[in-house]
């Protein structure tokens, strides 16, 4: 599993501050994984996402939004198979 924090902008152009001290604008975004949460192998999540209580990630997948509770996710990118009970 990886997690991924920081975020540049896109445009080549803005990631660069002009300060030598400070070279490269980046800025950072929480992940947020709640309790029982199981994630599969070879799982990359995104900055800014939330994972509810008690999901599970299937292997492979690209969490690149918000995953609400108690569902199976999975997927490039990861999204809703089914509800858990």
């Amino acid at each position: 599993m990886q997690i991924y924090t920081p975020s540049h902008p896109l445009k080549a152009g803005e990631r660069f501050t002009g300060d030598p001290a400070f070279p490269f604008r980046t800025s950072a975004q929480p992940v947020s994984i709640g309790s029982n949460v199981w994630i599969g192998g070879n799982v990359v999540i995104l900055p800014g996402v939330t994972i509810g209580d008690g999901t599970t990630i299937g292997a492979g997948s690209i969490v690149t939004g918000d995953i609400p509770a108690n569902v199976l996710a999975l997927g490039q990118p990861c999204r809703v198979i089914r509800a858990l009970e």
